[in-house]
């Protein structure tokens, strides 16, 4: 009864906003698609959040040029302005994101973004004549003031809906759009979102002769890796090179405008795919499902509210934000896990690395910028509302490590907040550096607006990856991605004992626990609920920690790489991702290449995977060993230490460099290995109690380069009764045991 009263009240609520907009002359002049954005950006991120893309003042504290646009009035006489906007910072000051509308040529009375959320301004009455009028925003601060929509009404005492669904329905009514998407066609695979993983997995799929439709929701490709964000591309590209190398970057410097040359050849490789219709501009939002499949996704231009449905068997998550497998229904973790779930402890970093309780942190969003030296001094103005956010912090560019998230603040329900406050902390720091006379001719140059997000939503497959699979170097049956780069999770410097008052909350630190190589399976590619979804990216199934080495985006175009050729085992065999991961994961692993023989057997003179010992004395087969990462090669290969819980006689392998011989208590063997036709080890030896073991740096050098770090061999002692066991290996060495 309730439910049908609340339906009934809502389409009479409708009824009577369609009856006015009959009887009264309703213009709603949507800013996204204003005819001439003169400087103002479009900016589509918070959909979600606020209903609609809008226009931002992104002037960098200098007023940006007018947008202007076109609108018909029908009936003369007064109308009523309403402004859609905010003030996205309220507080004791002028609000930073102030504007104007200009109608006919007229200045509303009201200044607009005063609001303390969104919602519509009244901007007073205004006589119109009938025809063709010109509307203009104009911007008085540059510094982020944002309109949605501005609505002119005959109707002197209408006031447009704010709850977001009567919001959605009457603008939709305005606009007479349909009430169901019209159809963009059929695809063999769609694909949401065109960064790094959404164009690799289109070109795989391509190659293949599929049918693909990409849905992007901005003008330009590349999510993290465009000129928008200026990320530049990390990890390895392993065995999808030939594709991810039309897609990736340069390694520019994080925020450099040459990530600008990468966006155009990317937009060059992906226009040449003759089976790959791309829908740059149109943002997903939503899904349709029967049962536990996905029939279509639907997705509205971010500029013209045009709306379209595209239809596919298979569909691939590349949103980051896992916003396909979210509408439809796949589980999802976000947060942290508590260290014990998934064994993901490190004691030397506790709650930094992972809680003992899950909790709702996650890695944050960056936003980049930087500053350029100007001829003359140049001033900035004051900033009162950004500096509780940026404090006593000065700086003229930002990195990587600008960066925030927080336990209460949901990098998705609370985007725009997080996004807001990183703005604050780039003025307020670029103006505490303004202070300093040296600076005086220092400007702004260039200020990112959409995130660069690291960690959100991660879909749930039928393995989740983990901490424990990287570290131990776990190749599965299916593996059809490896990389070599760190287990990097990071914390907001805030967090640390011995943080201080004046520490910013925008600005992280990095923990590396290298690894060596590790391998990720098809498993943890595809939501093991929706039958029809995979995944490709930073929603990949994992955990907090274990998404630490592989969210970065040579890996994740790697994890698009094995999708797509995915999707042409489910159109070839008429298969779901599950069953193409249990009855053709052979034909899928030589797709991407990935032929090789699990490493049994093999051993790896580093963790870094690098060098392989191709000789190894008999004595020393089958034992126990323990191998660090190889490190700075221009700084003595790493000491390291370990325990053992009974008497046992350790072997060291010695790199052949620089004349280096370890202290007098290693007697020198007989015995020798090669692992390359230029390099090789001495072995070394020396009894021990149960106890802690400590392993010598190797401080011999050939030039610059230092040797290698000893790779140590466990044996019994001559009157051990049973082998010793091995334990507290240094986890910040990627201290590796094979057995």
């Amino acid at each position: 009864m309730t439910g049908r009263y609340t339906k009934r009240l809502l389409l009479s609520s409708l009824t009577a906003l369609t009856m006015g907009t009959a009887m009264a002359d309703h213009i709603l002049i949507e800013a996204e698609s204003f005819a001439n954005k003169g400087g103002w950006k479009l900016d589509q991120q918070f959909v979600h959040l606020m209903g609609s893309p809008y226009l931002l003042a992104h002037g960098l504290g200098k007023p940006v040029d007018n947008a202007q646009t076109t609108a018909t009035v029908r009936t003369a006489g007064d109308h009523r302005l309403w402004v859609r906007t905010k003030d996205w910072v309220p507080g004791p000051w002028d609000p930073p994101g102030r504007f104007r509308a200009i109608i006919d040529g007229t200045p509303a009375e009201t200044v607009f973004g005063t609001g303390e959320t969104w919602g519509w301004e009244d901007g007073g009455t205004i006589e119109l004549p009938t025809g063709d009028i010109s509307v203009e925003l104009k911007d008085l601060t540059g510094f982020d003031g944002r309109c949605d929509a501005l609505l002119l009404t005959t109707d002197l005492g209408f006031q447009p809906p704010d709850d977001p669904a009567a919001l959605r329905d009457w603008r939709n009514a305005l606009h007479g759009r349909p009430a169901t998407p019209e159809s963009a066609g059929t695809f063999d695979v769609v694909i949401v979102g065109g960064g790094i993983s959404g164009c690799a997995a289109a070109i795989a799929a391509g190659q293949q002769g599929l049918k693909v439709a990409l849905v992007h929701d901005r003008p330009v490709l590349g999510g993290n890796a465009s000129g928008e964000i200026r990320v530049h591309t990390e990890g390895i590209h392993a065995k999808g090179e030939d594709i991810i190398k039309r897609i990736d970057t340069d390694h520019w410097p994080n925020g450099s405008a040459e990530a600008l040359k990468d966006d155009r050849k990317r937009r060059t490789a992906m226009d040449a795919l003759d089976t790959v219709q791309i829908f740059r501009s149109w943002r997903a939002y939503g899904v349709t499902t029967e049962g536990a499949r996905i029939q279509t996704v639907n997705a509205q231009h971010i500029e013209t509210g045009r709306t379209i449905s595209v239809t596919a068997p298979v569909f691939i998550d590349c949103t980051g934000d896992g916003w396909i497998g979210f509408w439809a229904g796949a589980e999802f973790r976000y947060g942290r896990e508590g260290r014990n779930e998934f064994g993901e402890d490190w004691p030397k970093w506790g709650q930094l690395w992972s809680p003992k309780e899950p909790d709702n942190r996650v890695m944050g969003a960056s936003l980049l910028w930087y500053s350029r030296e100007v001829d003359v001094p140049s001033t900035f103005p004051e900033v009162p509302w950004a500096l509780p956010v940026a404090g006593k912090h000065a700086a003229l560019k930002g990195e990587w490590f600008w960066e925030y998230s927080s336990n209460d603040k949901h990098a998705i329900d609370d985007a725009e907040e997080i996004r807001d406050h990183m703005l604050r902390a780039i003025y307020g720091s670029f103006a505490n550096a303004k202070q300093n006379a040296r600076n005086s001719t220092r400007e702004l140059d260039w200020v990112g607006y959409l995130s660069g997000k690291r960690e959100s939503r991660r879909l749930i497959g039928d393995h989740i990856y983990t901490m424990k699979d990287a570290v131990e170097q776990r190749y599965f049956p299916d593996t059809v991605v490896s990389e070599t780069r760190a287990i990097d999770v990071h914390y907001q410097r805030k967090l640390k004992a011995d943080a201080g008052p004046d520490t910013p909350d925008f600005l992280s630190t990095a923990l590396f626990l290298p690894v060596g190589r590790y391998y990720i399976p098809f498993r943890s590619l595809y939501s093991k609920n929706v039958e029809n979804l995979m995944m490709a990216g930073r929603c990949f199934s994992c955990s907090h920690v274990g998404l630490g080495g592989p969210r970065v985006m040579l890996t994740c175009g790697q994890m698009g790489i094995a999708t797509g050729y995915a999707a042409a085992l489910c159109r070839k065999h008429k298969a779901t991702p599950r069953a193409v991961g249990a009855d053709h994961i052979a034909e899928l692993r030589e797709l991407v290449g990935e032929t090789d023989s699990p490493p049994e057997g093999v051993i790896e003179r580093t963790t870094r995977g690098k060098y392989r010992i191709e000789t190894l004395p008999e004595r020393l087969v089958g034992l126990p060993r323990i191998t660090v990462a190889r490190g700075n090669t221009q700084a003595a290969g790493t000491a390291f230490s370990f325990t053992v819980t009974a008497p046992a006689r350790i072997y060291i392998a010695v790199h052949k460099r620089g004349d280096y011989t370890p202290p007098e208590s290693w007697q020198k063997t007989d015995m020798t290995t090669t692992w390359s036709p230029q390099h090789g080890d001495a072995i070394y030896q020396r009894d021990v109690p149960p106890g802690r073991v400590e392993v010598p740096a190797h401080a011999g050098k050939q030039g610059v380069h230092f040797g290698l770090p000893h790779v140590v061999f466990v044996a019994p002692s001559a009157d051990s009764t049973g082998a010793p066991e091995i334990t507290d290996l240094p986890m910040e060495h990627a201290a590796r045991l094979q057995e």
